[in-house]
């Protein structure tokens, strides 16, 4: 992903000087006595590269075949040194946003027993004081949620993936808790231009004109929001975290390799500026946070939904083409996915660098915090017009089946469907016939899956889940388990906004939604887009009232933050972890041609290359999932040093410049190949170079024995 220099002698003398000028002018003065302590840290969160499904676009077809770039858990540790009133105990807070497709109860709660069995984190962590993000990429590996809607296409529960993420996770807050120092966090907001679009624009004209009339960006929200980091002892940067909506769908449902999509790559980019020259992804101590929020109908695919039949934009109210809803996608920028990735993710980091350079309010005042586990199937409230108001269990609508122009659904189901069909109806009510009263509570859906009333092999869908309130002096952040859409969240953050500044915890509060935290229900619309039952209303999974229940509950943490109260909360609920079903197969054996042996070379580079090419070798090689190479990598772009005796990596499987990519000719036979793909970046020096591939193979047997092999060397000229 990032684009490393080549570690010449002349251009890393160069480099320095021009790091140390970008270092001295984002240095910000920070106050003569902090009153926090900051740390930050960041891990491979990779998983499995081959053989699983992707958790995002729910297509049996998107199965791993390899890495784009590795995965990262971004973690962010706070702490208050003056006690906070009217409690008076010290608060500490970890804010983790990891590339991965959102946050999972289960995985949070194996990630506190493992920082339980740290040392250094012993004791300090519950989920009151942890919030885990996912950027919401469709490009990472499924089977790591516990409820059994979505592990349909992932084929039940996956270990390898669920380890992955919380071991990255937990390793990531141990890394920013042994880096905690005296620290200041700066505030900056700005503006994203051209960067996302509103995939669901009918829905949101179904919102009043007066409440569209207070927004001037139009239907989707262009601000970003920005923390920014300094070491106090030496005003250096350690750390950036920023909150913009666009969904991580730049990469399409027909990719098969691993990637952290645009907020992956726009991290990395990020921490390319304030790390050493030539440091490989996720080795720096400088960890930038791309984060998700209010993302639920928002897309970066801006160039509009297409027909990829005709060529001609998409009917816009249903999102069909000739009335039918497989063929209307949407388009991105660029010339190819890759390529729109690339431009929706710079167009961030270019803001953000811009925003950082001019974040100079200190955040000052308390850190504190509240969480609550609520039963969104059964909650009653009094809505903002005084009325009482209820959420309904969780069921699915028609639309839900159709997908989004991000990633059209099957079996001709259309967005904006209110009518029932008597075959789905069949089918659907042999899992679960909803009453009247659910049909009556969730109308104007049109229930397709009525899950409240499937529990085989486990619940279908979460009932109780996690919320979460975040206090730094006036910043304030939302943790909900949900996509919210653009006006639900400026709804939410008006709400909590105003009932901030009437329980006189601040006058001017700052307020940004982390989405997709600490567990997963789908999405949340208003309820008036919740009418036009789109994608995003089908899949409002309790009801038409779900933002007002919402709201109501983080209305009640806030007046419990003002009074110093600690909030009610139900109890956690259970994980099924003991019930889970895994249907994928694992690694039965991996093989090579007579007369070959694993490592060797099939296709070699060619003799010479000149930046901007593109470099293919071809291994033989085996399933990745035998080590999954954790911090490590599954290959190395090596250049020869300057005094011809060593090899020097400068690119690994988290550059956004590599591919690998896993082929196995025939699938129930354990031969395999790897192809080892470098795009020579522009800034690319010219020497010798060679292309390592490392991996694992397992015997019939089970044992599983490392291997490597080394390609032919290759000379890189300048055009």
């Amino acid at each position: 992903m990032i684009l490393n220099v080549l570690n010449v002698l002349l251009t890393i003398l160069l480099a320095s000087t021009n790091a140390d000028t970008t270092a001295r002018r984002s240095k910000t003065p920070t106050s003569n006595k902090s009153v926090l302590n900051v740390g930050t840290g960041i891990y491979d969160v990779t998983g499995p590269a081959a053989d699983i499904n992707f958790m995002g676009y729910a297509q049996m077809k998107q199965v791993g075949r390899g890495i784009h770039f590795r995965l990262r858990a971004r973690a962010f540790v706070f702490e208050s040194t003056v006690p906070t009133p009217p409690l008076n105990d010290s608060r500490l807070f970890a804010f983790v946003s990891v590339d991965m497709g959102m946050g999972s109860s289960a995985v949070t709660n194996r990630v506190l027993e493992l920082l339980d069995a740290e040392p250094t984190t012993t004791g300090k962590f519950t989920n009151d004081n942890v919030c885990i993000s996912g950027t919401h990429t469709h490009s990472a590996p499924a089977g790591f949620l516990t409820h059994t809607i979505f592990q349909v296409t992932s084929l039940g529960f996956v270990k390898q993936t669920y380890d992955a993420f919380a071991n990255g996770i937990a390793q990531s807050i141990i890394k920013a808790v042994g880096n905690m120092a005296p620290g200041s966090v700066f505030l900056g907001q700005g503006k994203v231009t051209n960067a996302n679009i509103n995939r669901s624009p009918t829905a949101y004209l179904y919102n009043s004109q007066a409440e569209r009339d207070l927004y001037p960006d139009g239907n989707t929200d262009k601000d970003m929001t920005l923390l920014k980091f300094v070491n106090s002892d030496t005003s250096s940067p350690v750390g950036m975290i920023n909150w913009y909506s666009v969904h991580g769908t730049a990469m399409n449902n027909t990719n098969m390799l691993i990637s952290g999509d645009n907020k992956g790559h726009a991290s990395s980019l990020f921490e390319k500026d304030f790390n050493p020259v030539g440091t490989l992804p996720g080795k720096g101590k400088f960890v930038g946070a791309f984060a998700a929020t209010n993302l639920g109908d928002v897309s970066p695919n801006i160039n509009g939904s297409f027909c990829m039949d005709t060529g001609l934009p998409c009917e816009m109210e249903h999102s069909t083409c000739n009335g039918k809803n497989e063929m209307c996608t949407g388009r991105g920028p660029g010339k190819d996915m890759f390529d729109s990735t690339n431009i929706i993710a710079t167009r961030q980091y270019e803001a953000a660098k811009e925003i950082w350079n001019n974040a100079n309010e200190e955040l000052v005042g308390p850190i504190d915090m509240r969480h609550t586990w609520v039963d969104m199937t059964n909650l009653t409230f009094k809505a903002a017009d005084g009325t009482m108001k209820s959420t309904c269990g969780a069921a699915m609508g028609y639309a839900f089946a159709a997908g989004t122009t991000d990633g059209p659904g099957a079996f001709n189901f259309i967005q904006g469907s209110n009518s029932t069909n008597p075959f789905w109806n069949l089918v659907s009510h042999f899992l679960s016939k909803p009453t009247q009263k659910e049909i009556d509570c969730h109308h104007p859906k049109p229930i397709l899956l009525n899950l409240e009333g499937i529990n085989f092999p486990y619940p279908w869908a979460a009932k109780v889940v996690p919320l979460q309130l975040i206090r730094m002096g006036r910043f304030y952040m939302v943790s909900v388990p949900s996509e919210l859409t653009t006006m639900a969240g400026r709804r939410m953050r008006k709400a909590v906004a105003d009932e901030v500044i009437k329980q006189k915890l601040s006058t001017n509060p700052v307020v940004v939604i982390a989405g997709l935290a600490n567990e997963y229900a789908d999405y949340t619309t208003t309820f008036e887009e919740y009418q036009a039952q789109r994608y995003e209303g089908a899949s409002t999974a309790y009801g038409p009232n779900e933002l007002g229940g919402f709201i109501s509950e983080f209305k009640r943490l806030i007046a419990d933050m003002a009074a110093g109260v600690e909030s009610q909360t139900l109890p956690a609920p259970p994980t099924y972890l003991s019930k889970q079903i895994s249907l994928a197969p694992g690694v039965i054996y991996d093989s090579v041609a007579h007369g070959k042996k694993f490592g060797d070379v099939t296709v070699q580079p060619p003799s010479t290359a000149v930046v901007g090419d593109v470099v293919s070798v071809v291994f033989c090689s085996s399933n990745p999932r035998n080590n999954l190479r954790t911090e490590d990598t599954f290959l190395a772009v090596q250049m020869l040093s300057s005094d011809g005796l060593s090899w020097v990596d400068i690119a690994t499987d988290g550059n956004w410049e590599t591919k690998f990519e896993w082929n196995r000719p025939k699938e129930f036979e354990g031969e395999s190949f790897a192809t080892i793909v470098w795009e020579l970046p522009l800034d690319t020096m010219p020497g010798t170079y060679r292309i390592q591939h490392y991996n694992s193979h397992k015997s019939l047997l089970g044992k599983i024995t490392e291997f490597s092999g080394t390609s032919n060397t290759f000379k890189v000229h300048t055009k």
